[in-house]
């Protein structure tokens, strides 16, 4: 007799049970030529499916050696031995073990798939499959729209789909009336004359007497055998090449799988992608709005000018108990001299109450030079500002902040040339300066008066001294030597630090900062909700591991590799959060678009989206690993035997 095409030699499988073992196989010995016919008959419980299993190297042997086409299985990895699987067996079981969200067609194709078949030759295969076994109208149909009969053949077409040379039948009958039992060992017969090994487990001697050769097999061992029947094998037919599918393929199958598994349950689906839909777009709506915050605060702070120095009289660090008279207009003369500086002009303020006839407005009065508009970059938006000569003659002149001609004059005539009476001194208006809206901390820059600071000694304030001096620098880049320069001049004049000097600069980096750390809090807020999000998605994806375990056994079954498991579900934990991801962007900006359209203020930013969709992407590979490792670790004979 020429070399088997299986042998097993004193092979035992034994299951731990307590502190006992349960011995399902005792020193099998058993060689099968290529070509036979052979039946496993015996009771249940006498190890008929575990030596199936061991066969079809789903599991492996305790002790003794199993080898097919003269290599020893034992020594075999777990992918190599789903390669074996793929290219030497067919399975046919008694449950049918077909996917219940797959057509018959894509069912039969299955094996295909990990033997690297491209799409169109594994499902015309499939279909001629289907049709020489009388299904080709039933094709579309999915198990549940198909007889016990029907799902069989299904069963058998998949067994054949790699043109496999052993078919491992399981009760191929167990589950059918006797009409389809008896078609499906007429086609066992069939494939058995075209050149296959057919190996049937039953426990049935009617059906038994259908083989060439019986097995009795009785509490683990082999109690008889018939012995193989010399013949002439037919030949088996051309297979189909066989090997492993690229990179890019597998990649195509498993996004192609992971779209039909996530249509297979619509709903929950649905519901896995809101949570991360929700959180991509809190992460995307609240970085705009916290963008378009900061981009507001920052933008009143360099309406004030970003190249000012603001000098003000008091010890840094020491709180005034009153009014300070450290600053004069000597020292304002002497800082227009200071290298890099293009103006100065020094401040006193208060507030005062204006009059126009029977009304009386209350607001913010400030003494200033001629040079203020140029220093504070504040235009006159009609009329003219005072001149030099009206502050060298105490010239009684005013210039309103448009808050203040709104109220003083709301008949909306022309407020220039007109008198304000302060304190009961008449001023005549020579013009209104343009408006520039609230500072960063809410205030009204525009509810304010200016007049000429040498008036405003004379007539208001009575004391002559200023309260602030604002410096203004030809070149921002040289602000910080600037700032340096001002400040060994007043030490060298007043010899104490009788002030404080802070440039506009360092307010608004400070200004930018607190944004950002506000943002960064916005954005931390919404990261929790995706990080939630992604932990849904893990809890759904091993949901999903634990329904399916009979499918992943059958992918097993019929070739797949633990990298073909894990990375399907990977694919299909990435495909959730990046779907979500893509609609949590679009959900982000249309929030924020309305929250725009409601007056609040918002910055679109092509990054936050970027992030919120990379994250979403992380967290599908992160969140999916574990589930999809857990898939991918599965014992076959465990997977198939899964309820």
């Amino acid at each position: 007799m020429s070399a088997p095409l299986i042998e097993l030699a004193a092979v035992s499988r034994c299951y731990p049970n307590g502190d006992s073992e349960v011995r399902a196989l005792d020193e099998v010995s058993l060689r099968i030529a290529q070509g036979e016919f052979i039946a496993l008959l015996g009771p249940s419980g006498c190890g008929k499916s575990t030596l199936m299993n061991v066969l079809g190297c789903l599991d492996r042997p305790s002790s003794g050696v199993y080898r097919v086409n003269g290599q020893d299985v034992s020594a075999l990895d777990a992918d190599t031995l789903a390669s074996l699987r793929r290219d030497t067996f067919g399975f046919v079981f008694q449950r049918y073990n077909l996917i219940a969200t797959a057509s018959a067609t894509d069912n039969v194709a299955l094996p295909a798939i990990y033997a690297g078949l491209p799409l169109a030759a594994r499902q015309a295969r499939a279909r001629a499959l289907l049709a020489k076994l009388g299904l080709a109208e039933r094709a579309g149909h999915r198990p549940g729209q198909l007889s016990g009969g029907q799902q069989q053949r299904v069963s058998i077409a998949r067994a054949l789909m790699n043109d496999a040379p052993v078919v491992l039948a399981d009760e191929p009958t167990g589950a059918l009336d006797t009409r389809s039992g008896q078609e499906v060992l007429a086609l066992l017969k069939q494939l058995h004359g075209e050149g296959r090994t057919i190996i049937l487990i039953t426990h049935d001697l009617d059906i038994a007497r259908h083989a060439e050769r019986i097995v009795r097999l009785r509490d683990g061992r082999v109690e008889s055998d018939s012995g193989p029947v010399a013949r002439a094998s037919a030949p088996l037919p051309a297979r189909p090449p066989s090997g492993q599918p690229s990179l890019r393929a597998e990649l195509g199958e498993s996004l192609s799988m992971a779209f039909t598994a996530l249509r297979a349950n619509v709903f929950r689906t649905v519901l896995t992608l809101l949570g991360v839909i929700i959180g991509v777009a809190a992460v995307v709506a609240m970085m705009a709005i916290g963008d378009g915050g900061k981009r507001d605060v920052l933008a009143r702070i360099s309406a004030m000018g970003t190249n000012l120095l603001l000098v003000r009289p008091g010890a840094p660090g020491v709180r005034p108990s009153g009014e300070l008279a450290s600053l004069t207009l000597a020292d304002a003369a002497a800082l227009e001299k200071v290298s890099g500086v293009e103006a100065v002009s020094p401040e006193r303020g208060g507030s005062v109450t204006l009059r126009v006839g029977n009304l009386d407005y209350r607001t913010q009065i400030k003494g200033v030079w001629a040079n203020y508009p140029q220093v504070r970059d504040w235009p006159v938006a009609e009329g003219m500002f005072f001149s030099k000569a009206d502050v060298d003659g105490y010239a009684p002149v005013i210039v309103l902040g448009s808050t203040v001609a709104d109220s003083l004059f709301p008949d909306g005539r022309s407020p220039l040339g007109r008198y304000v009476l302060v304190k009961n001194v008449p001023f005549e208006v020579v013009g209104v300066l343009s408006s520039k809206g609230a500072t960063p901390f809410g205030s009204d820059q525009d509810d304010i008066v200016l007049i000429p600071l040498t008036t405003g000694f004379m007539r208001v304030f009575g004391k002559q001294y200023a309260s602030s001096v604002t410096v203004r620098v030809k070149d921002v880049s040289q602000i910080d030597a600037v700032e340096s320069a001002v400040r060994e001049l007043l030490l060298a004049r007043h010899q104490t630090e009788d002030f404080q000097v802070r440039n506009t600069a360092s307010i608004l980096e400070t200004a930018s900062e607190t944004q950002n750390t506000l943002t960064v809090l916005l954005g931390s807020v919404a990261a929790i909700s995706l990080l939630v999000g992604g932990i849904g998605v893990m809890n759904i994806m091993l949901v999903s591991v634990t329904e399916r375990t009979r499918e992943i056994g059958v992918r097993m079954a019929t070739g797949a590799r633990m990298r073909d498991i894990l990375l399907q579900f990977n694919i299909e934990a990435i495909v959730v959060c990046g779907a979500g991801g893509a609609l949590g962007i679009v959900l982000g900006v249309l929030s924020a678009w309305l929250a725009a359209s409601a007056g609040v203020s918002v910055a679109f930013s092509p990054w936050p989206a970027l992030l919120a969709f990379s994250c979403a992407f992380v967290t599908g590979c992160v969140f999916g690993y574990l589930p999809a490792r857990k898939a991918a670790s599965m014992d076959p004979v465990q997977a198939l035997a899964a309820e």
